[in-house]
């Protein structure tokens, strides 16, 4: 089973009835084969971002379900012969979300690391020592003294 969004745009002067119906359509042919319903959101009537079949807006529809590929085909077809369905997109997100998910524990597992390796206490260096500076402190090297020249 694979996960799927499913976007489509009905025509805007479709009654509520009509697209009620439709969701309900897909629905059903999303569970008659073995499928389930995530998600449904009616986003309502939006301006669309181009004219399609004389059409400046539409109501949009998105749906997010879990299913084998030859129930998508079959929604598809019936998107395709609806009237009413002006546009329709179809999107494949389980392996984004597996992807995602892989980085995400990814992350985390660094981060653990990073959090359980506690920085070493810094070691003075051998010249420090020598010098006996206290740690923490490094000396400032001198610079050797050059014997005054004579002014002329």
């Amino acid at each position: 089973m694979r996960i799927y969004e499913e976007l489509f745009i009905i025509k805007p002067d479709a009654p509520e009835e009509e697209v009620d119906q439709i969701i309900e359509q897909m629905k059903g042919v999303i569970t008659t084969h073995g499928g389930t319903i995530d998600k449904v959101d009616k986003w309502g009537k939006r301006r669309l971002a181009y004219r399609v079949d004389k059409h400046r807006e539409g109501s949009y529809v998105f749906i997010q379900f879990t299913c084998a590929p030859e129930t998508v085909k079959e929604l598809e077809r019936r998107l395709r012969v609806s009237d009413a369905v002006i546009k329709f997109q179809t999107v494949r997100i389980d392996e984004t979300l597996k992807r995602l998910e892989k980085r995400r524990k990814h992350r985390e597992k660094r981060a653990h690391r990073k959090a359980t390796a506690a920085p070493a206490p810094a070691q003075p260096s051998v010249a420090a020592q020598m010098l006996g500076t206290p740690e923490g402190t490094p000396e400032m090297p001198r610079q050797p003294e050059r014997p005054a020249e004579p002014r002329q």
